[in-house]
């Protein structure tokens, strides 16, 4: 049974968790509109300046050599938002594992002692219900180790997918948008 000074501090870690979570959301937020403002500043200058080089195109060839121009810094711009987009995202879900780690393996610590006092006040021919709680416990456990391997195998094929987006974009297109003389 849970005293009262039990129950209080769990209330106390509970809120420092869900405090610490919250501050991890807001800077998060926090970057991803820096990220866009950042992004959306960068496109209009660049869309300035694209339409002032459109305008002072002196004849029509030139005007559609600016397409080649054009469409490989947006590639690689948006390879680069991905990227760090990427990033934030990375990191929020970093310090989500490590607090439902942290959390899951407290509470199954707990729960194995519950059942721990539990057998040992148990009645006389209750062996059969604790050796189900245990098995029980243990294949809980299991669970939440193999979907703990196939969090962090998704996460690492997401990042390599980010990573060959990355390089694919970044390459530069040989002969698009330009015109043969």
């Amino acid at each position: 049974m849970l005293n009262n000074e039990q129950f209080a501090a769990a209330q106390k870690a509970q809120l420092a968790t869900l405090m610490g979570l919250t501050a991890t959301g807001i800077e998060a937020t926090e970057k991803l509109f820096a990220l866009n403002i950042d992004t959306a500043k960068a496109a209009l200058a660049e869309a300035q300046a694209k339409a002032e080089s459109a305008f002072s195109a002196k004849d029509v060839q030139s005007f559609f050599a600016l397409q080649a121009d054009v469409m490989q810094p947006s590639a690689e711009k948006a390879g680069a938002y991905g990227r760090k987009l990427y990033d934030i995202l990375a990191g929020v879900q970093t310090e989500v594992s490590k607090v439902t780690e942290a959390g899951t393996t407290d509470a199954q610590k707990k729960f194995v002692a519950l059942v721990e006092a539990a057998a040992k006040n148990a009645p006389a021919g209750s062996e059969n219900a604790v050796s189900f709680a245990k098995a029980a416990v243990s294949a809980a456990n299991d669970a939440f180790d193999n979907l703990q391997k196939a969090t962090k195998q998704a996460v690492a094929a997401a990042e390599a997918n980010v990573t060959t987006l990355s390089a694919v974009v970044s390459k530069p297109v040989a002969g698009k948008g330009r015109r043969a003389a």
